[in-house]
């Protein structure tokens, strides 16, 4: 592990946050380090939104980034465009009415559409390190893309913040892919390895500024397990510990991954609880969560690779006062590492993610309310739903009191279709879909998923549907009538 003595190593040209912000064009389109609302610039986005200029930015981030961003740069009204995810009330109202236009992306190939797909022409990045040298720097609390970013511009505003311990940098791997058509295969032969270095280097003609802050991340507020919570969690429990007898694959090992979030954060701590025999317990995903320190701490788990620290305040401050210990078994990769379809296929992964509804017939939307509005993006749920061995969806099957059911005829967005979905797995029990028709599908959600306030009127859509006829029946009339 390699830890910077110094936080800047050498002679840069260091400003205040002001002058920074000033450097950036009104109308710019600006890279910013985060994932998760961890590692993101502070202080320069501060500034920005107190700037008196008219400005029109185009904001590209890795992830979820904190308030100062897509709360401050919004009610400035600061930001035209954003790309590829949004987490905070103001930044998803501004989405919805049209203020802001926004475009949901998957994550893991994010970088490569910054950086060779044509996605945005970017004028600078504004990234958070820990230090910052001549010629490289050292990420904070997430990796994200910032590898790419930083390749992608030929100016670069570096804000190293104190407030992020220096230790941090035992957790980095940064392995750069080779660019297209001569790209080689990452060479990871599993989860827990290091192929790379701490530190992202650059052209040091590119530094244009450097900030010094003090500022830590906001936390995660990760809310109590509900009773659906932890119905879920043993569903789940208990469908894995079935699954990993039945399968020679997971003979040695099982490998995780879950979404970000408190159901998630709810679901990997219940995996303490279960029984997968001697086979070692691995983490390959995108976040590290606070279940996943419980998992460490209590030996169940033998490594975690993600590209994020995205934890609450207790969550923070665990991990900060033992930031070596937990480097010896956590690695954090760049976003298309972490991400990468064939990464996650070399190593059988087991993916958990949320969602908002499935219907009928295994389509699942993550994230549009009546299929209209915005609530975050898809994240990497997509990146890991599609290439993973085994992908669960984990939902209750009610929201709001129970009177909104969360299985219904027709989702009116689909993020993941019903040909990369395998499980779906409610408080009321467990749907295994795989090697079923439509047909088998509905019934099996029907009886095995669903509330059973809501059975009836299931069971009734599809009588009236398979009336109609096809493959996969519908009687389209009804199924929207669903979202009023």
């Amino acid at each position: 592990m390699i830890v910077p003595r110094e936080r800047l190593s050498g002679d840069h040209p260091v400003v205040d946050a002001e002058t920074a912000a000033g450097r950036i064009e009104a109308d710019a389109t600006v890279l910013v380090s985060g994932f998760g609302s961890v590692g993101y610039p502070k202080a320069v986005p501060l500034a920005l939104a107190d700037d008196d200029r008219n400005l029109s930015l185009t904001v590209v981030s890795g992830g979820s980034v904190g308030k100062e961003i897509d709360v401050a740069l919004v009610e400035a009204d600061a930001i035209a465009r954003r790309y590829p995810y949004q987490a905070r009330p103001p930044a998803r109202r501004a989405c919805n009415d049209g203020t802001i236009a926004f475009s949901d992306r998957h994550v893991g190939s994010l970088g490569d559409e910054v950086q060779f797909g044509g996605l945005v022409d970017p004028d600078v990045a504004v990234v958070e390190a820990l230090a910052v040298g001549k010629d490289w720097l050292i990420p904070s609390t997430s990796l994200g893309h910032t590898p790419a970013y930083v390749d992608s511009v030929d100016r670069l505003i570096v804000e190293v913040n104190r407030a992020q311990p220096r230790e941090l940098a035992g957790f980095h791997d940064v392995y750069r892919p080779g660019r297209p058509p001569d790209r080689e295969a990452v060479p990871l032969s599993e989860p827990g390895e290091r192929i790379g270095e701490p530190r992202i280097e650059f052209d040091p003609d590119a530094l244009e500024a450097v900030v010094e802050t003090e500022r830590r991340d906001e936390p995660y507020e990760f809310r109590d397990p509900t009773d659906d919570d932890r119905a879920i969690a043993a569903n789940l429990q208990s469908f894995l510990e079935r699954e990993v007898e039945r399968a020679p694959i997971y003979d040695d090992t099982v490998r995780l991954q879950f979404g970000v979030g408190s159901l998630g954060n709810a679901l990997m701590g219940a995996l303490a609880a279960a029984d997968f025999g001697d086979r070692d317990l691995v983490y390959y995903g995108e976040v590290i969560q606070d279940g996943l320190l419980d998992l460490l701490d209590e030996g169940q788990l033998r490594s975690a690779s993600a590209t994020s620290l995205a934890l609450s305040a207790e969550g923070q401050d665990r991990l900060f006062s033992a930031a070596n210990r937990y480097a010896e078994d956590v690695v954090l990769r760049p976003a298309d590492i972490s991400n990468r379809p064939a990464l996650i296929d070399r190593f059988g992964v087991v993916a958990v993610n949320s969602a908002l509804e499935v219907d009928l017939y295994g389509h699942v939307n993550s994230t549009h309310a009546n299929g209209s509005r915005v609530l975050n993006g898809v994240g990497g749920s997509g990146d890991f739903t599609r290439n993973a061995l085994l992908s669960v969806i984990a939902l209750p099957s009610t929201i709001e009191d129970g009177d909104i059911s969360r299985i219904v005829p027709m989702v009116p967005h689909v993020d993941h279709t019903e040909h990369d979905v395998d499980v779906i797995v409610t408080e009321q029990g467990i749907a295994d879909l795989r090697g079923t028709s439509p047909r088998e599908r509905a019934q099996l959600l029907v009886t095995e998923c669903a509330h059973p306030a809501y059975r009836d009127r299931l069971t009734t859509y599809l009588d009236r549907a398979t009336e109609n006829g096809g493959h996969t029946p519908h009687d389209l009339d009804t199924a929207f009538s669903w979202q009023e």
